[in-house]
């Protein structure tokens, strides 16, 4: 029987039985049901996230923004963003990780639907705004659940393999934006957004919470019972399972925030708030403004903008596949310093060209944002691998909060140099940002390839 093992070792359940037990857990058809489930809704928090992108060449001219209203609007999403990033991840610390992400996954799902029925800027504004909220909370929850449950052997490619729906939501927005808003209006982006609410039928039935919280927590009989249910159902599918390997890990500890500064974890946070910050003060920044500039700035038709701005969105797949295929073969610090160091390069050559057609900027653009796209998948991968489990959601929660207020500041910022007629220097900017942080991952990166969580994080 596979519940044997823990039914007769007294340490059944403790922060070093589950972490020897799921380390003998194969990649299994109940592993990829998880990144199923768990990737429906992170499919469409990609999409909620880009949906206004795509309908704000229509409402510019409906409601007649400025750029810096624009920048705003979409800045607005972002301060809602940081909100759930933050309560969500101490949430999901506090009552688990299960819960926090069905309750992200409701609230951004209502909230996309209200957005539907906005009547002018100001209600668009507030409730892109708690639909943020939502939005902010899921990912980073379900990033370390998904660390939470895998072994070290392969974790890498599983786990960004799985925050590939990310950019694949992002392609999705892009191409229903391009199909669907000249056809049939802005606000069907909005309901196709509310559809991940169905996700939580099965969400709260199909996952279980994770065991590692579970032991964290001093919940033992439930992390046993939670890896019997899981064993049975690998076991249950022909795969078998090795004897478990007994593991020294550090005592089980209660979480503090203090975590994230003391002496093993200060540098870890630092840098790791770094590539937050600067992956995406140029990944939303770009993607979110670039079919208003090419409609607004080259005037190229709403169809060709929207068109161009899937192109961008495509070859960011193509970004989070290379990541998935690589970084358990070159590990993080190498391939993320290199792919931000690519990114500059990309950016400074279209400040230096004076970005002066909209198909220079279209190859610009794009090639950088194959080595964004990198970090934006890995990143997900990597946060989770430098904390313990008993402040894991909360660190990677408050990491990606560094990400919000990027793309608070970026879009804003962009509106402001785009209106003062130098959108050259947008891309100048971008390029120092870029550079900076792929120097200091070099510099200064934790390496965590082929290392055992616990082992990682004590």
């Amino acid at each position: 029987m596979v519940t044997e093992a823990s039914e007769t070792n007294r340490d059944a359940g403790s922060v070093g039985d589950v972490a020897a037990r799921i380390e003998r857990l194969p990649i299994s058809k109940w592993h990829i049901k998880v990144r199923i489930v768990l990737g429906m809704a992170t499919f469409f928090d990609a999409f909620d996230a880009l949906s206004l992108a795509y309908v704000l060449p229509v409402l510019i001219p409906l409601w007649t923004f400025t750029p810096a209203e624009i920048g705003l609007l979409i800045s607005s999403g972002f301060a809602g963003q940081l909100v759930g990033a933050l309560f969500f991840g101490w949430l999901a610390e506090r009552f688990g990780r299960r819960p926090a992400v069905i309750a992200c996954i409701l609230v951004f799902s209502i909230m996309s639907l209200a957005c539907a029925f906005a009547w002018n800027y100001s209600s668009l504004f507030v409730m892109r705004i708690v639909q943020g909220v939502g939005l902010g909370g899921e990912v980073p929850i379900a990033m370390t659940l998904i660390n939470e449950i895998c072994a070290t052997k392969g974790r890498g490619r599983f786990v960004v393999l799985f925050e590939l729906v990310f950019p694949i939501g992002l392609v999705a927005a892009a191409l229903f934006g391009w199909w669907i808003v000249p056809t049939m209006g802005w606000q069907a982006m909005f309901v196709i957004g509310a559809l991940p609410g169905l996700v939580c039928l099965v969400l709260h039935r199909f996952i279980p919470e994770s065991p590692r919280w579970l032991a964290n927590k001093g919940r033992r009989a439930q992390a046993v019972a939670a890896l019997d249910a899981i064993e049975r159902e690998v076991a249950g599918a022909g795969q078998t399972l090795p004897e478990i390997s007994p593991m020294k890990v550090g005592a089980d500890r209660h979480a503090s925030f203090k975590d994230m500064f003391g002496p093993i974890y200060l540098r870890r946070t630092l840098v790791v708030w770094l590539l937050w910050f600067g992956t995406y003060l140029c990944n939303y920044s770009l993607t979110a403004w670039m079919p208003s500039i090419y409609r607004s700035i080259f005037h190229l038709p709403l169809e060709v903008s929207l068109r161009y701005s899937l192109i961008t969105s495509i070859f960011g797949v193509i970004g989070g596949l290379a990541c998935a295929l690589t970084v358990d073969v070159f590990g993080r610090r190498k391939l993320f310093s290199f792919a931000l160091l690519w990114s500059a390069v990309a950016l400074l050559s279209l400040w230096w060209t004076g970005a002066t057609s909209a198909e220079t900027v279209l190859i610009g653009v794009t090639v950088s944002y194959l080595g964004i796209t990198v970090l934006s998948n890995g990143l997900y991968l990597y946060t989770p691998e430098l904390y313990p489990t008993r402040v894991r959601a909360l660190a990677v929660s408050s990491a990606t909060g560094w990400l919000r207020l990027a793309s608070i500041i970026g879009p804003t910022a962009v509106g402001y140099i785009v209106a003062a007629g130098e959108l050259k220097n947008v891309f100048l900017v971008f390029a120092l940002v870029a550079a900076l942080a792929g120097l200091v991952v070099m510099l200064f990166g934790t390496e965590t390839k082929s290392r055992l969580l616990e082992d990682v994080s004590p």
